[in-house]
């Protein structure tokens, strides 16, 4: 199977060229978000291939996986026809929730996929048909040491992104222990929340570095109020780290008992963060039970298969 997926969200898309197929990625000269072509800073595999606009026609696409609403147009445009698609929706609403309308809800016969429950439960689709194919991740193996008394935060802009992402808690956490955040545009963060570097450090890693970095770091603290749900939440599980979170939208679902700490309650959670701190046994066995939760839940096989089953019944 032929499938056109545009490269919109690296991670997600990490797991979903993993499968048996030919995934064709639009690239332009100027690698534009409606044409960023292979991924650079992550490790896809050669079945992951390029193809300017032009060149899509004489492409055999069988299936369309839309992320945006405007690539309904664009790939009818590009293709000269309409072949079978799927949308996918990688995040919570935003706006008028939970009233939100989701595009989709006004494309006739295209069926909707989201990647949480919760998702799914607060995006108003009207009519649409909808499934929920939960994350997959591909295993980066337990690689947590754990050998530094530190936290580690995954988040992009956090300057920009404020409340949403929990940048506002940030101080509160870096007094529990110190903060290694890693993500996109945090350069410059300790100076934004008025902290002193040793307390909150930047960091701007390629995919394949992040692993390692995260797992000599003791905990995972995840602060975000509102998001889908993290992938780096579940990477970070995947690596044997305990994890620290806010207890919103998917998060209660991919976190059990045993895995780590999960509240809204900020005292709890900057206990648990000293807790880990203090006591590395502890910390390595609440992130045993952590990796044991998301290979069970969100191990790569069970996310293809779910994949596989679906483009079978579009296409069909």
């Amino acid at each position: 199977m032929r499938i056109l997926i545009w490269h919109v969200h690296g991670s997600w898309t990490t797991a979903f060229v993993q499968g048996p197929h030919t995934y064709v990625v639009p690239v332009i000269p100027d690698r534009g978000p409606d044409g960023l072509g292979r991924a650079r800073t992550f490790d896809w595999p050669d079945n992951v291939i390029e193809l300017p606009p032009e060149r899509l026609r004489d492409a055999d696409i069988d299936v369309v996986i839309l992320q945006r609403p405007h690539e309904y147009a664009l790939a009818e445009q590009w293709l000269g026809r309409r072949p079978p698609m799927v949308y996918l929706e990688h995040n919570a609403p935003d706006g008028d929730v939970p009233n939100t309308r989701h595009p989709v809800a006004d494309l006739p016969g295209v069926p909707l996929v989201h990647v949480t429950h919760f998702n799914r439960l607060m995006w108003d689709a009207g009519s649409a048909e909808t499934t929920v194919i939960e994350h997959g991740i591909v295993d980066p193996g337990p690689l947590w040491t754990g050998e530094m008394p530190h936290a580690a935060v995954v988040v992009n802009e956090p300057k920009r992104r404020g409340r949403t992402t929990g940048t506002d808690l940030l101080p509160t956490f870096a007094d529990a222990a110190p903060l290694d955040v890693f993500g996109m545009s945090t350069e410059g963060l300790a100076d934004h929340l008025g902290l002193a570097a040793g307390r909150c450090r930047s960091h701007e890693l390629a995919q394949r570095d992040l692993h390692s970095a995260l797992a000599r770091r003791r905990v995972y603290v995840h602060p975000i109020r509102w998001t889908s749900l993290g992938l780096s939440l579940l990477e970070a599980m995947h690596l044997g780290m305990p994890v620290v979170a806010l207890a919103t939208t998917e998060v209660t679902e991919a976190v059990p008992t045993g895995a780590g700490v999960v509240s809204n309650r900020i005292d709890l959670l900057t206990d648990a963060v000293r807790d880990f701190v203090a006591d590395p046994l502890h910390a390595r066995l609440v992130g045993e039970g952590a990796r044991t939760a998301a290979l069970a839940r969100y191990g790569l096989s069970r996310f293809l298969d779910d994949w596989e089953r679906l483009l079978k019944e579009v296409t069909r």
